[in-house]
């Protein structure tokens, strides 16, 4: 009997237990009128379709996506390696397993991360835009901290949208020190922490911290102007003047560079120009290494939507 392990590296015979995700689960009916389990469980390596006979529940659809106990075997059907389970339960209260290794999460430290966007925003020596940022990172909080980045895209993990930001944030820190004399780090760092912060708004999450979908607003507003309406309330409640607040909401507006690539308006002053670059940067070089990840050193990737060809790994 093997705990945990992983089902990437499931084999036939292999007799297992422990946590996993319930993907998918139905309660149907056999030839023999019985009634029994057709589900597929998953961990961060993988999926595997799973059956339990003469089963009618509690466990079902509504279970989908939570975290469970099993116990089973490897066999083959049809060439296709299959679970059979002969134990399962809902997790309890005291049941103890790494959510890490059930579905991806980011590879930083959350609480470090975290401490460090906020001295980052304390940083900034604008008291306008310093003000704006933490009123508006305290109103997201813990959700800012847990939600992915993305829902397939890059960083669709948990924490991936504190990850992005805290990168693109080192990085505008140290490009404006680069160009002084035409960036204003200020804005530029403050519209960086605050770019993707509505994000919080526009994403459906699972019981595990995944996204599923979008949410009315994220599909009839989006991101963009979400987060420019929570910078636009937070200067006016703390009397921010009217240009800083027009500044930080053309960040937020303007970031996705181009409107056939999701901007509101295109950049129309250094900072926001810069901006759009740094998320551009850092989300490219995510795929990059998401895809060099599954690519074999000395071989080409299979096309990659998002870059719209394929990569090479090298050694």
């Amino acid at each position: 009997m093997e705990f945990n392990k992983w089902i990437a590296d499931l084999e036939t015979g292999d007799e297992i237990e422990g946590f996993y995700i319930l993907k998918t689960a139905q309660i149907k009916t056999s030839n023999s009128g019985k009634p029994f389990l057709a589900a597929a469980v998953a961990d961060r390596s993988g999926a595997i379709d799973a059956k339990c006979w003469d089963y009618a529940g509690p466990l079902g659809v509504q279970d989908e996506g939570t975290v469970i106990k099993l116990r089973g075997n490897v066999t083959e059907y049809r060439g296709t390696l299959q679970l059979i389970l002969t134990r399962l339960r809902a997790t309890q209260e005291d049941d103890q397993y790494n959510l890490g290794e059930l579905v991806p999460v980011a590879p930083i430290d959350v609480d470090a991360g975290w401490r460090e966007l906020l001295d980052m925003a304390d940083g900034i020596r604008d008291a306008d835009y310093r003000a704006v940022c933490r009123k508006v990172l305290e109103q997201y909080g813990e959700r800012f901290r847990s939600i992915p980045g993305g829902k397939s895209m890059h960083h669709s993990f948990v924490s991936g949208l504190l990850m992005h930001t805290l990168y693109m944030a080192r990085i505008a820190d140290q490009l404006a020190g680069v160009y002084p004399e035409v960036v204003d780090r200020d804005l530029l760092v403050a519209g960086t922490i605050l770019h993707d912060v509505a994000k919080c708004d526009e994403f459906v999450t699972s019981p595990l911290g995944l996204v599923t979908e979008y949410s009315t607003k994220g599909q009839l507003l989006g991101h963009l102007v979400m987060g420019a309406q929570a910078a636009a309330e937070a200067a006016k409640e703390l009397g921010v003047p009217e240009e800083k607040s027009v500044l930080l909401q053309h960040m937020l507006l303007s970031h996705h560079g181009e409107p056939e690539f999701g901007a509101a308006v295109r950049p129309m002053c250094a900072e926001s120009e810069l901006l759009s670059m740094i998320d551009l940067i850092d989300s490219r070089m995510e795929i990059y290494k998401e895809t060099m990840e599954e690519t074999l050193v000395g071989t080409f990737s299979k096309r990659v939507f998002a870059l719209d060809k394929r990569i090479y790994r090298h050694r």
